[in-house]
This record gives structure tokens, sequence and C-alpha cells, in this order.
């Protein structure tokens, strides 16, 4: 007859085995959970790159067309410039082609005034004369003066505004 002996260090055993047993069984399961997240995440992936892949693809040739348009704005901008640096050479030009013989006229008639006040006054055609002539001068060189000023003359800044007075 056999007898069966059962120590506490065989129900240490038996328990350990049963914990082992459980841990493996709930491992197996975590991982069996954690393998349907990874299937989904690559299903999400996948879906992820077929939609965004082409949405990517339109904004790289929306980006390219964009620039495309502002190198046009460029080259319209470089033949701006070139446009308003070609009117300021053509308005410089028929500036100074009007300003000289302007002083030339102004010059004239201020010398004839004053040729004309003198000859009244001193009834001497010579010194009526030199005057007209002094006088055709001076006032050529006061007008060549102010259009050099204007032309170089800073534009005059804005005014600041005052404050308002609290009431």
């Amino acid at each position: 007859m056999l007898a069966v002996t059962f120590t506490w260090g065989d129900l240490a055993y038996l328990a350990l085995s049963i914990f082992l047993l459980a841990l493996g069984i709930a491992g197996a399961y975590a991982l069996w959970r954690l393998g349907g997240t990874f299937q989904r995440l690559s299903s999400l992936i996948a879906g992820t790159e077929r939609e965004v892949l082409p949405v990517v693809e339109k904004v790289g040739g929306t980006v390219d067309r964009v620039n495309d348009e502002l190198d046009k704005v460029g080259v319209m901008t470089d033949s701006a410039v070139d446009a308003v640096d070609s009117a300021d050479t053509a308005v410089r030009a028929v500036s100074w082609a009007i300003t000289k013989p302007v002083e030339k006229v102004s010059g004239i008639v201020t010398g004839l005034s004053y040729g004309a006040s003198t000859l009244a006054k001193q009834r001497d055609w010579r010194s009526a004369v030199q005057a007209g002539r002094e006088a055709a001068a001076r006032r050529e060189e006061e007008l060549e003066g102010e259009l050099h000023r204007s032309a170089s003359a800073p534009p005059a800044p804005a005014p600041e505004p005052q404050p308002e007075p609290d009431l």
C-alpha cells in the first residue's frame, strides 16, 4: 500500500505552478490583444499613406505653381522698376529742356523791365542796356538756384499728430 504524503513544500510547488499557469495564460491573452492593436495600427498607417500621399503631391504641385507665379511677379516688378527709371529719365530730360528756355525768357523779361525803368529814369541808353543785362543775369541765376534747391530738397516730413487733450 502506498501512502501518499503531501507536505507543505508540495503545496508551495502546486501554488507556484497554478500562479505560473495563470501568468502564462494572462501573458498570452495580453500578447494576443497587443497583436490586434498592432494590426489596427498597421491598417491605420496604410490608410493614412493612401489618403495623405495624394494630398502631399497636390500641395507640392500647388507650391510649384505658386513659385512659378511668384517668379512672374518678380519679372513684372523688375519691368515696373525699369519703366519708372525710364519715366524718371524722360521727365528729367523734359524738365531740363523746359527749364533752360524758361530761365532765359524770365531773364530777358526781367532785363527788359529793368532796362526800360532805367531808361525812363536816367534817359541814357548805355546804362539802361547795362542795367538790363545785369538784371537778366541775376534773375537767371536766382531762378537756376531756386530750381536746383527744389530738386535736391528732401520732401517735407509729415506733421506729427498732436495728442488730444483729456476732457
